[in-house]
């Protein structure tokens, strides 16, 4: 099938629209000090914020999975009163100012916080500036992507398999595990790798919530922001550090996810 050709002025306006995604990342690229590029990564500043990062944007998206799968089941599967405002409110983190997010976890679990003061009176926990704050404000900010992902996913389904499974006798868990998961799985798979990259990019939330605490809650947007004002060099490599994983997750989900509407290479 021949695909028609597209009329040059939009041609002109995507190649457009091509160059200003991809020029401030050769600008970055070209201010990369390679030789001293090793040194850089390999120090104490660099590799205290990329353990946090990896550890932080890990255990949101195991977090995520434990919570952001029942509750896509629930929006996919179920009508109740509420589900409307319940949707919206899943949306609300992809569309707000991650510094908003933060402040809310702040009014909400901060030390005088809606239910923060009654957490650290009745268990000592003190969530803010902490590295289980970091969590939780990625969490709160990455969920999202999980949830809108497989949701979508669940309601694209066709119910014969779960039907036909149901008529011979699977249970409902059986059904859930044995026949839904696995249809859903590609987005699933898709959907925690976009939670997972969006958690160790977030900066917003973490610096509100969580401040920049060096060795505690300094991640590596945030390593980078000090680094800004500090050490070029520092800043520079970090935001390669950065490019790359964030392309390692992003260009392997084109053919899963996004290529799959295509046929070209």
């Amino acid at each position: 099938m021949t695909t028609p050709r597209l009329p040059a002025p939009l041609a002109a306006l995507g190649v457009l629209g091509g160059l200003l995604l991809l020029l401030p990342f050769v600008g970055l690229a070209v201010q990369v000090p390679l030789r001293e590029l090793p040194a850089l990564l390999s120090g104490e500043v660099a590799l205290e914020a990329l353990r946090l990062s990896l550890a932080s944007s890990t255990l949101a998206t195991l977090v995520s999975l434990l919570l952001g799968l029942p509750l896509a089941y629930l929006l996919a599967r179920h009508d109740f009163p509420g589900r409307r405002l319940l949707r919206g409110v899943v949306l609300l983190p992809l569309v707000l100012p991650p510094v908003v997010g933060g402040a809310a976890l702040l009014f909400a679990l901060g030390r005088r916080g809606l239910v923060g003061a009654q957490l650290e009176a009745a268990t000592g926990i003190v969530l803010p500036f902490s590295f289980a704050g970091v969590v939780l404000a990625v969490t709160f900010i990455s969920m999202p992507f999980l949830v809108v992902t497989v949701e979508g996913a669940l309601r694209g389904l066709d119910g014969r398999h779960e039907a036909a499974a149901a008529t011979l006798g699977a249970g409902r868990w059986t059904v859930l595990w044995r026949v839904t998961l696995p249809l859903v799985r590609p987005s699933l798979v898709a959907g925690l790798a976009l939670t997972w990259a969006r958690a160790i990019g977030e900066f917003g939330a973490t610096l509100t919530f969580a401040g920049s605490l060096a060795g505690r809650t300094r991640t590596l947007p945030l390593a980078i922001f000090v680094a800004l004002e500090q050490d070029r060099d520092v800043a520079i490599a970090l935001s390669l550090l950065m490019v790359v994983l964030s392309l390692a997750v992003v260009v392997p989900l084109r053919d899963r996810w996004w290529g799959r509407a295509g046929s070209g290479p």
